[in-house]
């Protein structure tokens, strides 16, 4: 007798209900980021590296963004799928996407703080975020007159500018991501 092949194609389940039919295809159901086994969680933060550089960059093709992250193209489309769209026969990264990702911010402390965003418009308002507490330190004392009273996925930001002047050294080394090489801490 010949062994079954599993079928990557499709499913249908009749678990519950004969009547019922539920195809399940391979990419009927994402998984959350944390489900994942850690090498593909590593794998799926590059891929929104890419789809982010593919926004900085809107002529940056997808098998160029993809080497300079160290990811391959397939990968990119595996994890981030929704986040491409087909123009002219080139892929090109959609002006947003859903898809969840924990960052790192700090509190009035110092401390990491890991907040879980929603969306590529949240990671983009954490970046801008840290960007204009650089601006702060660096001397431009009405960089953070926007983000007085804000919060980013529920954490509210440090804005006080003594605060912040006490905390400079332990921002130094402060990385929104945990790492850029995508490594564990």
């Amino acid at each position: 007798m010949a062994a079954k092949k599993k079928s990557r194609v499709q499913r249908i389940d009749r678990s519950e209900n004969p009547k019922k039919r539920q195809i399940q295809g391979p990419h009927s159901r994402e998984l959350a980021p944390s489900a994942l086994p850690r090498r593909s969680q590593v794998a799926r933060e590059r891929a929104l590296h890419v789809i982010a550089a593919m926004r900085r960059d809107p002529t940056l093709s997808l098998t160029h963004a993809a080497k300079l992250q160290g990811v391959k193209s397939e990968t990119v489309k595996k994890y981030v799928h929704s986040a491409l769209e087909k123009s002219g026969g080139k892929f090109r990264a959609t002006s947003s996407d859903r898809y969840a990702q924990t960052l790192y911010l700090f509190d009035t402390r110092g401390n990491k703080v890991p907040i879980a965003t929603r969306s590529s418009k949240d990671r983009k308002a954490a970046s801008r975020y840290l960007r204009d507490v650089g601006r702060y330190l660096r001397g431009q004392r009405d960089a953070l007159a926007k983000w007085h009273g804000k919060t980013i996925a529920g954490l509210e930001l440090v804005t006080a500018g003594r605060t912040l002047v006490s905390l400079e050294p332990l921002l130094s080394e402060f990385s929104l991501y945990r790492a850029f090489n995508g490594g564990v801490e």
